[in-house]
């Protein structure tokens, strides 16, 4: 199983960093994690723009990576528990994460994705999110292989 985290946002090295690097290294037990950073030009100068412009570079961005099980975070998105997250996992080879920028999501982004969950009714910022997502993949895969972490 493939799991990959794509978000909008500049590339980093602080201590969030550390702690999502350790959740993934964790989970590369159970599946191969990838943390994608994802910031070009084109989302610089939308940005500049409105949101409208900067939520289809967004999406011009994340395209080339719609490919597996498309999950969409966005404040919206269904809510689900630790379990029914995990139920992504089971019948997945990969499974893609999207994290927006800050003007979030269009709606005709989140239509080309499987599903649209959401990490909670807050808005976070993306390492945060990030961490916050991690996290979860963590229990997701521990739940699935019977570990003991999530008890």
């Amino acid at each position: 199983m493939t799991i990959n985290i794509y978000s909008i946002v500049k590339p980093s090295r602080d201590a969030y960093d550390t702690i999502i690097n350790d959740l993934i290294k964790s989970s590369m037990k159970f599946a191969t994690v990838r943390n994608h950073a994802i910031f070009n030009k084109n989302i610089a100068k939308a940005q500049t723009i409105d949101k409208l412009k900067a939520q289809q570079s967004y999406a011009r961005a994340f395209d080339p990576y719609m490919n597996g099980y498309n999950i969409a975070l966005d404040v919206l998105g269904k809510p689900v528990d630790s379990f029914a997250f995990a139920k992504y996992f089971e019948n997945n080879a990969t499974i893609n994460f999207f994290i927006g920028g800050a003007y979030g999501f269009e709606k005709e982004f989140l239509k080309s994705c499987d599903t649209v969950i959401s990490l909670s009714n807050l808005t976070y910022a993306h390492k945060i999110a990030t961490l916050t997502l991690s996290e979860q993949i963590f229990r997701a895969l521990c739940i699935n292989n019977n570990h003991p972490y999530h008890k």
